[in-house]
This record gives structure tokens, C-alpha cells and sequence, in this order.
């Protein structure tokens, strides 16, 4: 691994630098490019996030239904358009340095960069069952990405772990591919939206087994089965499958930050904790989407927040080449900017 040394204090490579280029990072992106700030986007996988993994997106203003990969095309297009640069690589943590913490390091696994301001759109993993067969038969049968991954289940008989809209709407899409699909809940009800839910109570294909979990994953060189349980009777009982797509939620790739420990609340969970304008504890520091605390976790809220926290970063980085040796009156001053700010 090569990594590119940081140049001397007090230059920088970028005014933004924006971790993660799933929908809030693309806006955040579109945002500080628009306002003219060298703005630079990473992500290790190609630019979209979470919303390359839906096949339908039906609950954007503007589009009555549009495909997860055409929207992240588009975004991409809209900010590269105002000149935002995108790139792939793995970015390994964030830092600060100087006096203030005034440059902002980000370090990938090819170079380190310099910024006067980082907006943290990094998103989340998925969360495992943890049980055994899992990681041995993923990607061989085990899957956590519907639109990837169910072409290759044609005329099978599918599992969906999950009762959130993301198993419900993925098991739904399966039903192209799959001769059934079993939508497998450890809970009596779903937590999906009722029109996801309606959907799915109305597929002659879906069969929902309720209370039960997944205690093991079965088969050798691919899935063969899974092995259930009530959770309200304790019975067991195998089930004869193809294929097991699981949606239980996903974890903060907040890790990046860890540098930052102490200087930045994050819940128990590690999400990141903001205020209004987006900001962590740590001035020119921003989170947005889903990294970050809060009740929805939608395209239209990654949106929202990155637009908050482009615009705040802007008026910090306007008030930073103003005074840059108080940190405090930076940011009451990029507060009061923003409150009074009109953007069209």
C-alpha cells in the first residue's frame, strides 16, 4: 500500500472533502461544488450507496417511480456537473490538525487529504443473522442485496429475513425471479409501510412465516435450507430454500472517526449525533444521511441532511478564511450565516 505523505501545514487540497457517495453525499457534493468549493467526493464502491440495492424508489418528489441505479446515475451526473471530482478508494479515518483543528486529514488507502471542512456521508453495512452457515455460504446462497443478486434464483424457492421495507419491498421484487419467497418475522406484525405491506399480503408467491427466527443456514457448496424456530413455542422446523436474502438493518460506518473519539457524540449504536446544522462536536466536521441519529433513514432525509450540512460547511469555510485564529466565533458565525441564508 502506497500512501502519498500530506503536504505542508497550512495548504490544503480541497475547501470540502465529502466521505461517502450514496444520495447525501452526492448532494453534498452537487451543494459545495455549485457554491464554487473545491470539492472532492469518495467512496470505495462505485457512486449510488444503499439505493443501487432497490430495485424501485416510489417515495422521491418528482419521480412516481424510478430505478435505485437511475437515480444514483443522475445525482452522480447533476454533481459532477457543477465540477464536484468522485473518486474510488477506502477511506481509513479522519483526523484533524493544526491549531483550531482547522485542517481536516482524511486518510484513505492511497494517500492522505487535506480539507477545511469534511462532510461524513458514509452510510452503513448490513447487519448479519450471525448464525452458523452464514458466512460460509455468502455469496454462495446467502445475500444481502436483492437487485444484485436475485436474477441468479430463477424458478427457486427463496427466504427473506426481515419485517422492515426493505425485506418487505425486496421480497416482493424476488418474486420476479423466485417460485415462492418466504417472508421469514420474529415478530407477530411488520414494520414496513402499509402500502409495502399491502403489496406484499397481495403475491399468491409470498408465504409469511411469523415469530420465527433463523437459527442456522444449511448446505455445503450452496444453500440448501434453513433451520427456524418460534420464538413464542420454541418448535423447530426446516425449510427447504434456495437462496436466503437477509434484511435485519444495517450498522454506522462510523469507525472512520474513531481518531476523533470523545470529541463527537455518537449512540449506543454508533450513529453519529448532530445538531441542526448537521455539525458533530467537532467544528467543520458534518454527518449526514444515514450515518447519522435520527427517525427516518430515507433518499428524501439523506438529501435534506446534505443539503443542511453543504451549506453550513460553506459558511464555516467563508468564516474561517475571514478570522482563522478564534474556532469559536467561526462557527457562531456559520450558524448565524446559515439561519439567515435564503437559497433557491
Amino acid at each position: 500500500m502506497s500512501l502519498q505523505r500530506v503536504k505542508a501545514p497550512g495548504t490544503f487540497d480541497y475547501d470540502v472533502i465529502v466521505v461517502g457517495a450514496g444520495p447525501a453525499g452526492l448532494t453534498a457534493g452537487l451543494y459545495t461544488s455549485r457554491a464554487r468549493l473545491k470539492t472532492l467526493v469518495i467512496d470505495k464502491l462505485v457512486p449510488g450507496g444503499q439505493i443501487l440495492n432497490t430495485h424501485l424508489i416510489e417515495d422521491y418528489p418528482g419521480f412516481e417511480s424510478i430505478e435505485g441505479a437511475d437515480l444514483a446515475a443522475r445525482m452522480q451526473a447533476h454533481a459532477e456537473k457543477f465540477g464536484a471530482e468522485i473518486i474510488m478508494d477506502q477511506v481509513v479515518d479522519v483526523r484533524t490538525e493544526g491549531p483550531q483543528d482547522q485542517v481536516k486529514v482524511v486518510r484513505t488507502m492511497e494517500r492522505e487529504y487535506r480539507a477545511k471542512a469534511v462532510i461524513v456521508t458514509a452510510g452503513g453495512s448490513p447487519v448479519k443473522l450471525g448464525v452458523p452457515g452464514e458466512e460460509r455460504l455468502n455469496a454462495r446462497g446467502v445475500s444481502y442485496c436483492a437487485v444484485c443478486d436475485g436474477p441468479f434464483f430463477n424458478n427457486r424457492v427463496l427466504a427473506v429475513v426481515g419485517g422492515g421495507d426493505a425485506a418487505v419491498e425486496e421480497g416482493v421484487y424476488l418474486t420476479k425471479y423466485a417460485s415462492k419467497v418466504y417472508l421469514i418475522h420474529r415478530r407477530g406484525q411488520l414494520r414496513a409501510q402499509k402500502i409495502l405491506q399491502d403489496r406484499l399480503f397481495a403475491n399468491p408467491k409470498v408465504e409469511v412465516i411469523w415469530d420465527s427466527v433463523v437459527d442456522e443456514i444449511l448446505g455445503d457448496a450452496s444453500v440448501k435450507g434453513i433451520r427456524l424456530r418460534n420464538v413464542k413455542t420454541g418448535e423447530g422446523r426446516t425449510l427447504d430454500v434456495g437462496g436466503v436474502f437477509i434484511f435485519v438493518g444495517f450498522t454506522p460506518n462510523s469507525d472512520i472517526l474513531e481518531p476523533l473519539k470523545g470529541r463527537l457524540d455518537r449512540e449506543g449504536s454508533g450513529y453519529i449525533v448532530t445538531n441542526m446544522y448537521m455539525e458533530t462536536g467537532v467544528p467543520g466536521i458534518y454527518a449526514a444521511g444515514d450515518i447519522r441519529a435520527q427517525l427516518a433513514r430515507q433518499v428524501t432525509t439523506a438529501v435534506g441532511d446534505a443539503t443542511t450540512a453543504a451549506i453550513a460547511a460553506e459558511k464555516y469555510i467563508e468564516a474561517l478564511n475571514e478570522q482563522p485564529e478564534d474556532p469559536q466565533p467561526i462557527k457562531e458565525a456559520a450558524q448565524a450565516a446559515v439561519a439567515v441564508a435564503g437559497y433557491s
